[in-house]
């Protein structure tokens, strides 16, 4: 592709300058039409195309903040190449604060799509075609699931050798080497040669300061890795390197009960170490919730009332929890002390 023919949605975005672009999805049955909105910015140099998307599931709103403060950065005047950043992938479900689209289809099990498909495949479709086939890499921006939380941290497969380099460039305290899915973005972007991140952080229709402030340098990073941005010139950019965790497993409700937990979001536990406690409303009946390895805690139920098989704990195994742990300390300190200063935004309180 040569610098001055960047081409989406039937419009053309000439180097040097921005646009906002309007994707029709369809049409509500009261003919209300409904758009997927599409920022472009094409860099007066030729360089990667990066894609980086929010809310496939719509109520993972993380991503939209994150996008909104990356395309306000001053350094994107310098870019190379080209920024495609679609804040809100599904529509239908970002408007009715739901995961999935109106068809009760899962958006990330539902690529590559089709043209003739469900709404949710023709979606998918839209998506690929647009978007991810006119892109070199990409970034995928996630929650975890209503109710609970996780700790920023990238999944992806670290086998691949590009893909690994730019999740330690991203410098999150952890990364999850996870298994590409069928019907994922992950997996078709992969089918089709991209390097492809996924960022997972926070809580699900809630902002999390901390999630995004390390979503937007974590982006910023991940640019300068692949010569889309200059080097940083401050010693603060250097990111925190990463422990990788080849597996994890979720520890659930043995039966129904209250919950209250007793280790947080990042702890480092024990083998048989207890994570809280399950109880009937009476206290009559309580039951121990023990780790069954050593690990950090990489996501957690914020509900208390659990029903029997409810995910509550999900512990990422590492050789040296010990060093994980202290990572995410690191990790979470040098958020704290980044500073209005780098990333040009107030902290959402």
């Amino acid at each position: 592709m040569t610098l001055d023919d960047f081409e989406i949605g039937a419009t053309k975005v000439a180097a040097g300058t921005r646009a906002t672009i309007d994707l029709s999805l369809t049409r509500l049955y009261t003919r209300s039409a409904i758009n997927m909105p599409v920022h472009v910015v094409h860099g007066k140099k030729p360089g990667p195309r990066l894609f980086v998307s929010g809310a496939i599931h719509g109520d993972e709103i993380n991503g939209v903040e994150i996008i909104r403060r990356l395309m306000n950065l001053p350094a994107l005047k310098r870019l190379r190449g080209v920024l495609i950043a679609v804040p809100v992938v599904n529509v239908h479900g970002f408007i009715h604060q739901s995961r999935y689209l109106p068809d009760r289809r899962d958006l990330n099990r539902s690529f590559p799509g089709s043209k003739q498909g469900s709404l949710t495949a023709r979606l998918a479709n839209l998506f690929m075609e647009e978007v991810v086939n006119n892109a070199t890499h990409g970034i995928d921006l996630h929650t975890a699931a209503v109710h609970r939380t996780n700790l920023p941290q990238i999944r992806a497969n670290l086998d691949d050798e590009e893909t690994e380099r730019l999740a330690r460039a991203f410098g999150v305290p952890v990364l999850v080497n996870a298994a590409l899915r069928d019907g994922s973005l992950r997996g078709v972007a992969a089918e089709n040669g991209i390097p492809m991140l996924l960022y997972e952080a926070g809580e699900a229709l809630r902002f999390d300061e901390m999630s995004i402030r390390a979503g937007v340098r974590g982006i910023i990073q991940v640019m300068r890795a692949i010569n889309m941005l200059p080097p940083s010139k401050s010693s603060k950019s250097k990111p925190v390197e990463p422990i990788v965790a080849r597996s994890s497993t979720w520890v659930r409700a043995p039966e129904s009960g209250i919950l209250r937990p007793l280790q947080s979001l990042g702890s480092r536990v024990r083998k048989g170490d207890i994570l809280g406690y399950l109880a009937d409303p009476f206290g009559e009946r309580e039951v121990a919730l023990t780790s069954p390895n050593n690990g950090v805690i990489i996501g957690r139920v914020n509900l208390p009332l659990a029903n029997e098989g409810d995910a509550l704990f999900h512990i990422a195994r590492f050789e040296k929890p010990g060093e994980a742990a202290a990572r995410v300390e690191e990790f979470q300190s040098e958020q704290e002390d980044m500073g209005v200063e780098i990333l040009g935004e107030p902290p959402i309180v």
